[in-house]
Order: structure tokens, then C-alpha cells, then sequence
């Protein structure tokens, strides 16, 4: 916030285009080019969904769907974007808006040292059914074994899933916005 402050006193720059700088992805531009869905089935899971991206007058938005279950050791369906550039210095934590069907999620980071399959950090958020933003700090961010570090280091990242997991469900989400702060 300082940040955007000091631009716009300095340079005239709005507080909306610095926030734009640390944005993933707002689903505008060809976003089926960048985000891959898949679910448990890539490891013997049941669960099924899809990925339709969308739009709400202006706003464009990626809207997943399906049914999540624990049967055969599964439980997750997922869309991923990889990292093209390096995420910006300073880069604290993920921001989203988005909603859905009052149920809980999941962000999903990869980095260089989560190299097998069952390896990312999780956070998890809770959606309604309007939209809102919601602020992820990395230190919220929980490895999912004990070979990784603690916390996920920024300059590391190599992915960004958003995720229905760990639970029988019926998941439905909207993501507006996947950015960092």
C-alpha cells in the first residue's frame, strides 16, 4: 500500500496500476492458453469437473466445476497456471477475488524444490457467492511434506493452482482475478 502511495505522489501513477503489476492473470486475453485443469484421475481418483472461461458483463473469469471424491485415494480437481516471469521483489503473499458456493478452497504453490507430484504448500479460503478479494500471505502457506522448507520463497515459485480439495463435494468457483501482492 505504501508503495502504491508513493507512486501515485511521485509519478501520478493510480493505485490500480501498481496492483496490476503483481497480476497473474484477470482471464481476459486467451486464458485457456495459460490455465490447465486436471483432477485426481492423472493418479486413479474419481473426481471429475471442467474449466469454462466466462463472462459477467466486463468482467472475464475462469468458472470451475465438478465433483470431488475421496474414493480410490482421491480427492482434488484443480486449474494451474505456470509462472512465466519472476515474481516481483517484495512479493509478500497471493491475491484472488473470487466466489462461489460457500465452500472452502484451496491455493496450490509449486516452486524448484517441490519437484514430485504430491509436493505444493496450501492455503486455504472460504468463497461466497459475491465476489471478494481475498489476501494469502506465503507464511500461511503449509508444505505438504516435510522435505520442503517451512515457508515457500517467492523468488522460487514456478506455479499457482487453485484447487477443490481434500473432501466428497461438489465444487464451484469463480476466479476474477489471480495476482500477487
Amino acid at each position: 500500500m505504501k508503495l502504491a502511495a508513493v507512486a501515485f505522489l511521485l509519478f501520478g501513477v493510480p493505485s490500480t496500476l501498481i496492483a496490476e503489476e503483481n497480476m497473474i492473470d484477470n482471464f481476459e486475453s486467451q486464458p485457456e492458453t495459460r490455465w490447465r485443469f486436471f483432477a485426481d484421475t492423472v493418479m486413479g481418483g474419481v473426481s471429475s469437473g471442467q474449466v469454462a472461461f466466462e463472462r459477467d458483463g466486463e468482467a472475464a473469469f475462469a468458472h470451475m466445476t465438478g465433483i470431488v471424491s475421496t474414493a480410490n485415494n482421491g480427492g482434488f480437481i484443480q486449474i494451474r497456471t505456470e509462472l512465466s516471469d519472476a515474481v516481483p521483489a517484495g512479493t509478500v503473499g497471493v491475491r484472488l477475488i473470487v466466489r462461489g458456493n460457500d465452500q472452502k478452497y484451496f491455493v496450490h504453490l509449486r516452486t524448484s524444490g517441490t519437484v514430485l507430484p504430491w509436493q505444493y504448500y496450501q492455503a486455504g479460503f472460504d468463497v461466497s457467492g459475491t465476489w471478494a478479494e481475498i489476501r494469502l500471505p506465503f507464511a500461511a502457506f503449509e508444505a505438504s511434506g516435510s522435505m520442503l522448507r517451512t515457508v515457500p520463497r517467492a523468488e522460487s515459485l514456478r506455479s499457482v493452482g487453485i484447487v477443490a480439495y481434500g473432501r466428497d463435494h461438489d465444487a464451484e468457483i469463480d476466479i476474477r482475478e489471480v495476482g500477487f501482492y
